[in-house]
């Protein structure tokens, strides 16, 4: 049998890893990827899917916000399309579940780490080979200031299972494996790949969306809006380069910068930004912006 459902969809993500039902599951991924001194041994899922409001709200946030025994926050995300400004959105998200911690007249010391980790189905450090990329408040030597905000992005792409068919030993190795495989794959092959019980639990859950009506209406309206967003860029894209064309040479160089810019969802350079910039300055702009892009969709 295999399996039909993707875990790197937000909705079966949150399913998976934001489901009360299934604290074991968001345990084990949690201590997987932050691998902290004193392992996480129960967590709270903050905000769990409540039905009623979901149905109300078709594109409801499906990130998964937890507090584990000591009391850290912890927010899990997953991106299939890279979202503009990522840095800024993952270090926004994680400050305000600090900032959340306390009101006006209490101490600095109730604050607890705020713990942000992205799954990100695409690259973002291109330059760097690593899948996994942790963040924290440090100098440049490594002294830390504080450990009350950290980030830790996973970009899927980048990493590539050896093909030997044995099993994988290290735990954020398998829920990487799991992110980008379980979609497609026989049950019995993946979980020859994955032996540790908590992936079976996982595979019923994917199984548990796959069999369900419901479930299996709200993974699919998801898949619905990220192919809808997808084609709404591309169009955009599409209809900006041919109106940078129709403008001219430089005149249209700009204007198409301009408007990849605004399809970035960024903010749009003036006509001052672009004085004395010859045009191969100003295609090379465009390629650049370009990229960006195509790392989006």
């Amino acid at each position: 049998m295999r399996i039909e459902i993707d875990p790197a969809v937000d909705f079966a993500c949150k399913l998976l890893l934001g489901n009360p039902e299934y604290p074991d599951i968001t345990i084990h991924f949690l201590n997987a990827i932050l691998r902290l001194p004193a392992p996480i041994v129960s967590v709270e899922i903050v905000n769990p899917i409540v039905w009623k409001e979901f149905e109300a709200d078709k594109l409801s946030i499906l990130d998964i916000l937890a507090i584990d025994n000591a009391d850290r926050r912890l927010n899990v995300e997953v991106q299939r399309t890279k979202p503009t400004c990522l840095p800024q959105r993952l270090t926004y998200y994680s400050a305000t579940q600090l900032v959340d911690q306390i009101g006006e007249g209490d101490s600095y010391r109730k604050l607890r780490p705020s713990i942000g980790i992205c799954i990100l189905n695409s690259v973002h450090f291109s330059q760097l080979a690593e899948y996994h990329s942790e963040f924290r408040l440090r100098t440049r030597s490594g002294l830390e200031l504080t450990n009350c905000l950290e980030i830790h992005l996973l970009e899927l792409p980048k990493y590539a299972p050896l093909e030997d068919n044995e099993p994988i030993a290290d735990p954020r190795d398998q829920w990487m494996y799991f992110f980008r495989r379980a979609n497609g794959s026989s049950v019995d092959k993946l979980l020859d790949r994955l032996p540790d019980p908590v992936f079976e639990r996982a595979v019923g859950v994917l199984e548990m969306i796959s069999r369900t009506p419901d479930q299996r209406r709200h993974y699919d309206a998801r898949l619905k809006w990220e192919l809808d967003e997808n084609t709404r860029i591309q169009t955009a894209f599409e209809e900006g380069e041919i109106k940078g064309r129709e403008e001219g040479r430089e005149e249209g160089e700009i204007k198409l910068i301009q408007t990849l810019q605004e399809i970035l969802g960024g903010p749009v350079s003036d006509a001052a930004v672009f004085q004395g910039r010859s045009l191969e300055q100003l295609r090379a702009m465009t390629d650049e912006l370009r990229k960006k892009i195509q790392r989006r969709t």
